[in-house]
Formats: structure tokens, sequence, C-alpha cells
């Protein structure tokens, strides 16, 4: 075992000898006193959230699955992922839609269709996408949405701890099973998806990510030995899988072909065309090793660059994976979250900036979220980008917390023994000890930090209303009343899910941009929109998923401070056509369709 590894679990087994209620204090996510009046918290921050999701009419609380009774001593901590949520306008109504995951055995997802009035409505049983969970055929993780088959309507991928489901939507009125017709494995135990285009054929193609093996069955195990083999290597995990569209409702495994034969346990995944190359390149954050960057070579193969590029460096616990342009350089920073538990173990989170002059094969990146003020965020899960304040720079909103079980009691110092362990202790589930009603990093405060745009970030979660300390897990951004303002979705693990609406000051201006394909594929996922104002440059995606088991909106948002006027847009699409719009006013949704 190397010397760092030792050094983390030295630290982690005396400080579980101390695992009392004040060792294990939380961190304080905000030093100041949080200001009494909404304005003022307007005034200083440019916004504040307010919890809605019962005045919206969102009234579901996520169940997690009871897997097989020989997992029953550490069964919520083997259950505790499948809370996810993705944004998707299913109706093509204008206004943005939520999906949510269950995960309990006879448990329902939810399709909330937003009425336009401030309200939603759960219509996922009248469409089809309500009862998808049993033990026969596994239990949900994540979804996301893309256009597979190019009829203006998004479609759904439902990733699963089981059989994955492809649904095809159907005008915006219901959905039809295609699974069997399209191909896909009878059973993954997967955790991330996303949809990329990354031949650039006009067709959205699927990247599916294992965590456990595939011919693992949770319900039924044949064996306890299905943990992962190490903390820090473990090279045991499911298969990645990458399907071709081939046009015709079928598509085809090509990872192996393709260069991803990887079986690290897979977290989170995203696409993003990361060295201006105009091919998406592939992010994966693996739980349990080293995160793995692909870069797409044209379409025609995945290289591995992890190590060149130092991402694939230092084994962590990646656990989510989102894309933003921090600095406004016109250049992707990369977001990976991890473990942070004062006095216990800090890996610390990770964002990934390209060093200066880096470039097309060149890129080389460092870790700057110690030094940006983003790395401590408890146990960390979904995180995602986006303008809070619309001030003109790209701010992160983080969710955290793992089990959280008896506020007295701490399974810390059990875990660092499974920690210390060798591979046969580690990868047998016989050999962790009980959980026994305690809490594994429960009780988090949420993290909401504020990008000043001049290289570090303010947290500010408890100051601008985002208070609930649940067991976070997906958070997707999106502007549900189209008044120019990201709103935020939470879905926690056993909790409710939360709708946070935004307030921002009305001297910040904004604009956004609605793009569909024409010769590219029709959601435009992989369409970069390059934005001038100001002086200022920010680039921004088109996105199939990211962030841990989360999808955004597909609409491009911008924040511009108090800029009246935007020099220009520069829009590229997939097929690599280039449109540009002058002077494109601002507090205003563009709907762009390619070439025209």
């Amino acid at each position: 075992m190397q010397n760092r590894t030792k050094q983390i679990l030295i630290t982690i087994f005396f400080a579980g000898l101390l695992a009392t209620p004040w060792a294990i204090k939380r961190f304080s996510s905000s030093r100041e006193a949080p200001p009494s009046d909404a304005s003022i918290v307007l005034a200083r921050y440019g916004f504040f959230l307010e919890e809605a999701s019962k005045a919206a009419g969102i009234d579901f609380t996520h169940t997690a699955p009871r897997l097989d009774a020989k997992l029953d001593h550490i069964m919520e901590q083997v259950a505790s992922m499948g809370a996810a949520v993705s944004v998707v306008d299913f109706d093509r109504d204008g206004l943005q839609d939520i999906y949510v995951a269950n995960s309990g055995e006879t448990s329902r997802n939810a399709l909330y269709r937003n009425l336009g009035d401030g309200r939603f409505q759960d219509v996922a049983g009248e469409v089809g996408l309500a009862e998808v969970n049993s033990r026969d055929t596994g239990v949900s993780m994540g979804s996301v949405w893309g256009d597979f088959d190019n009829d203006g309507y998004e479609d759904v991928f439902l990733y699963k701890w089981g059989k994955p489901e492809l649904f095809r939507n159907n005008g915006g009125k219901s959905f039809t099973r295609v699974t069997d017709a399209a191909g896909l494995p009878e059973w993954i135990n997967a955790n991330t998806a996303i949809w990329f285009d990354f031949d650039r054929d006009g067709r959205l193609d699927l990247f599916v990510g294992g965590y456990y093996p595939e011919d693992v069955n949770l319900w039924r195990l044949t064996t306890t030995k299905m943990m992962p083999e190490s903390f820090e290597y473990a090279n045991n995990g499911g298969r990645k899988y990458l399907f071709r569209n081939l046009g015709d409702g079928r598509f085809e495994e090509v990872s192996e072909a393709m260069g991803i034969k990887s079986r690290r346990w897979a977290l989170a995944a995203v696409a993003a065309d990361l060295r201006g190359a105009g091919y998406q390149d592939l992010f994966i954050a693996n739980d349990y090793g080293v995160s793995e960057l692909y870069f797409n070579e044209g379409g025609k193969r995945f290289r591995e660059v992890g190590r060149q590029t130092g991402i694939g460096l230092a084994p962590k616990s990646g656990m989510t994976a989102s894309v933003g342009d921090v600095l406004n350089r016109g250049q992707f920073g990369i977001y990976v979250t991890n473990i942070s538990e004062e006095g216990v173990l800090v890996q610390g989170n990770n964002l990934w900036m390209p060093k200066a002059g880096a470039s097309g094969d060149r890129m080389v990146y460092e870790n700057l979220a110690n030094a940006m003020g983003v790395e401590l965020g408890g146990w960390s899960f979904g995180a995602q980008f986006g303008d809070l304040n619309n001030d003109g720079h790209q701010d992160i909103y983080l969710t955290n917390g793992n089990v959280s079980l008896d506020r007295r009691r701490s399974y810390w110092y059990d875990y660092s023994k499974v920690a210390g362990g060798n591979q046969a202790i580690i990868s047998d589930a016989a050999n962790w000890p009980p959980l026994d009603g305690r809490s594994l990093a429960g009780f988090q405060q949420k993290r909401v930090w504020l990008n000043d745009g001049a290289g570090s970030f303010r947290e500010v979660a408890q100051l601008v209303g985002a208070t609930d300390v649940y067991d976070g897990r997906a958070v997707a951004l999106a502007d549900f009343t189209n008044l120019g303002r990201l709103d935020v979705v939470v879905a926690n693990q056993k909790g409710p899910l939360l709708l946070y609406r935004n307030t921002v000051t009305p001297e910040h201006r904004w604009i956004a941009f609605e793009l569909e394909g024409v010769e590219s594929n029709r959601s435009a996922i992989g369409a970069q929109v390059r934005l001038f104002w100001s002086g200022r440059e920010q680039v921004q995606e088109v996105s199939g998923g990211s962030g841990f088991c989360a999808q955004n909106q597909r609409r491009l948002h911008f924040g511009l401070g108090r800029a009246a006027n935007v020099e220009r847009a520069e829009i590229r699409w997939p097929s690599g056509k280039i449109q540009i719009l002058r002077a494109p006013e601002t507090n205003r949704i563009h709907r762009i369709k390619e070439g025209l």
C-alpha cells in the first residue's frame, strides 16, 4: 500500500477513536449571521432562494430499495443511491418539466408537468413513466432525455440497478417502451448515463456507466463478494457501455472497439468539447479510484488521457462531473465532488482548470479547488454550474450528506476498519461491520458558492436560503418561469424533492438560447454558444446529462450583470456549422433553429 494511502487510513483510524459528537462536528458553511430581511439578501448577494415545493404542487418523497437480506447489516449504506432528477420540456409547450426517480421496489417515478402558473402536476401515470420499479426488473437510479429519433420530442433513457429502459415520446402525450427493439442489455447496475453525438452523424448516441458488475443481482446475491476490491484502485466494478445510434431505432454496443474498457466504479459522466476540436470528449468520475478523461479522436476512437493531463493521478471518491467556464476565458473547467469530513477524512473536491497555454492534445489541468474556495463540501454528491444571480459568472450549487440516522452515533470508526483492510476484507460485504443505526456523514449543510469573477468563490448557502440538511443527491438548474432566473430542484435520498424558487435582482440582465438542430441532432446536444459582452467572453454547451444522476434544462442561460447590450453570440453546431447573432436582445429567450 502506498504511503499516501497509509496516511489517509491512519487519519481515519485515530479520528474514529474520537468519534464523539463534538469530534465530528460539521463544517460551518456560512460564517456570517444570516440577514434578517430578504431585501437585504437580494442587495448583498443579488439573489435569494425560497423552498416552494408544496406550494408548487410537488409532493414527492424518495424511497430506497430493500436489497438481498445478506446486506441487512449495512443496508442503509449500500442502498444509499437512487434519488435522481432531470429537467425536460417533454410536451414542447415552452415550459420546463421535472422527472424524478424513485428506488423502492414498488415505488412510482413522477413526471411533473409545468402548468405555467407556478404549479406542477404529476402526469407520470397517465403518460406511462410511473410504474418502472420492481424486484424483477430493478429500480431507477436516474434518467436522461434526448431526441434519439429526431422527431422533435425528447425521449427518455432510464438507467437502473437492473434492466435499462428506453421510452419513445409520442408527441408529448404518452411514452412507448422500446427497450427490446433498441437492443439494450438485459441488466446493468448503472449510476450514470449521458446522451451525446460522439461521431457527429446527427444521431444521439448513449454512454452508460456501470457501478456494480452487471452479473450482480442485488436482490438475489449468489455471493457477498460484490463490493469494491480497494478504496482507491478498485477495478472490479461494472462495464462502461457506449451505444452507437444506428438510426432505425436500434443501438450498437461499441465501447471496447472505441477504446473504452475500464471497469472502475462509475458514478458520474459528462461530455463536452474540452479541446475545441469539434467533438465531445468524455469525462468519468469514478468511486474508489481515479477519474478518467477520454479524448474523442474525430468520432473514430476514444483515447484515455487522464494521467497525461494530470487528472487521473490521485484516486478519490468521484461522485459528480460537471463543466463550466469558470473564469470567462472560453474554456471549460471540470468539477468533481469527493468526500470531506472535518477531523476524519479530507479528500477534497477537484476543480480541474486548464493550465495557461494548454490547448488541443497538449491540454494539461491543475486542481484549483482549494485555491478558489470550492474544495470542502462534506460528503459531496451532485453539483452544477449556473449563474444564480445573473452577474455574468457561473456559480456552483452542491448537495451532500451520506447516511443520516442517529445524530449522536457515528459509523466512521467502523468504516475506517473496512477501508484499512486487505482486498479480501473490503470486497466481501459480509466483513463490513453493522451500521446499527449510526450516521455516516449525515445532516450536512449544503454549499452554494458564488463566483466573484476574479478567481475565487464565496460560500453563501445558509445566507441565501439553502438551509436543508437532507441527504442530498441530484441537483438540476432550470428557468421554470421563463423569467430569466435559474431555479434549483434537489432530489434527496429517502427525503423530499425540493424546489428552490430563485429571486434575482432586476438590475442584473440575462439572455438565453433554446437551440434546435437540423443537420445536427434535433436536441442540439453538443452545440456551443460563445457569448461576447462588455469585454467578457463565456462559452456554454448543450448537455445530455451532468452532475450526479441529473440533467439540467437544455436551454443555455447567461447572466449579464448590469450590461444592457450583447455584442454577439457565436453558435457552433455539432455539424460544424457556425451561426453568428449580432447584438441579440437581452432579457429574452432566443429560439434558434440550425441555419435559420
